[in-house]
């Protein structure tokens, strides 16, 4: 097989692997190649994600494997670039790209669990889009395991509108695009863990689409933590189980109303955010002072280090000064898809909101960030 091929899919169907895994049969990767087939099946299963790829291959004979998968994963990306041979010898397996070779003791396949199956389909997305918002929004998801339901990216599917939405309490990131329903009238939703779908989105194929599947639900649609979701695009196949718990009813979070806008370039504020934070750490607070035509970042105060940059902006209200912790800062920018920005304000100690600019006056935005400011005397 080709070996940038062979990479790619190995470390795409890595990133399914556990950290920890329970037993360690789960640790490795299924390697098969069918009766008469021209393809290598990669799969790795953990009893929560699940995720299948394949690759073209020149196969001799059928025959399956399982293997140890991260140290397959390196051993494959480290191996020069043409073809890589697979072989196997008892309970040896053996991999050789070109002057290199490896032997790798096969681990017992009857121990392996069966994969799920694919949910019931119910719709597409475009590839690129949807890549797009899971990593706009999935930084806003709470690491904290000990609350499950904000580890996860809430997927909200009405009509032709997916919403894609995360939150850690302090801010909340909602995309939404547009999608393909089986049935026009679709109204459901899946909690997903957020790290598994950021890891599901990387390396999609671009200008392709993403099928959707969804364990089916009652005549209400899908009820929170019911089964299953599953995610297809072009060889690759991947599901995990639901977040069993509801979202936070997050649409009354966003202000109705605004006292002050700016509109700002985003490069410009991000690459003055990242140096005045030189002198900040992640909990101190970095603070904007909004005037006619101009923003003012500063950070550090008294004996500490400090600095202060001003760029301009084009602002509506009247003088404003807003603290953010950096990290929630630059997360919000960086999710921003537009060349400018809209930072709303309502006070300085209420949630500020910011968004892309839509290409036409009047047009919703797409991205919407909502993020706590910092108290400060």
């Amino acid at each position: 097989m080709d070996r940038d091929a062979f990479a790619e899919a190995v470390a795409w169907t890595a990133r399914a692997l556990p950290n920890r895994p329970a037993v360690p049969v789960l640790a490795g990767m299924r390697l098969e190649v069918p009766d008469g087939g021209s393809a290598l099946h990669l799969s790795g299963f953990d009893y929560e994600v699940s995720a299948r790829s394949s690759v073209e291959v020149l196969a001799e004979e059928a025959g399956a494997v399982l293997v140890p998968g991260r140290l397959l994963a390196e051993i494959v990306r480290n191996l020069p670039g043409g073809s890589v041979h697979i072989d196997t010898d008892g309970a040896k397996v053996r991999i050789s790209g070109g002057a290199a070779r490896f032997t790798l003791i096969t681990m017992p396949l009857e121990d392996y669990p069966t994969l799920p199956g694919m949910p019931e389909r119910i719709g597409s997305v475009p590839a690129d889009t949807f890549a797009e918002a899971v990593r706009q929004v999935t930084p806003a998801a709470s690491r904290d395991d000990t609350l499950p339901m904000l580890t996860g990216a809430y997927l909200d599917f009405t009509g032709d509108t997916l919403s894609v939405v995360a939150t850690d309490r302090y801010r909340i990131a909602v995309r939404d695009l547009w999608w393909k329903p089986q049935d026009p009238a679709v109204d459901t939703s899946a909690l997903v863990p957020a790290r598994t779908l950021h890891d599901m989105v990387r390396g999609v194929i671009g200008g392709s689409n993403v099928e959707v599947a969804l364990s089916p639900g009652g005549a209400g649609g899908l009820a929170p933590g019911e089964g299953a979701i599953g995610f297809e695009n072009g060889d690759r196949r991947s599901t995990t189980r639901l977040i069993d718990s509801d979202f936070v009813k997050y649409a009354s979070w966003f202000p109705a109303e605004f006292a002050s806008r700016a509109e700002v370039a985003v490069a410009p504020l991000t690459e003055a955010v990242k140096r005045v934070a030189l002198v900040a750490d992640r909990h101190t607070p970095l603070r904007l002072v909004f005037t006619e035509g101009e923003v003012t970042l500063e950070a550090g105060s008294g004996e500490d280090a400090q600095a202060v940059e001003a760029i301009a902006v084009d602002y509506q209200g009247d003088p404003l000064r807003v603290a953010f912790r950096p990290d929630y800062l630059m997360d919000g920018l960086s999710a921003i898809a537009t060349d400018s920005a809209h930072l709303n304000f309502t006070e300085p100690t209420k949630p500020a909101v910011f968004t892309d600019v839509p290409a036409k006056e009047g047009e919703a935005p797409s991205f919407r960030y909502l993020v706590q400011p910092l108290r400060v005397s």
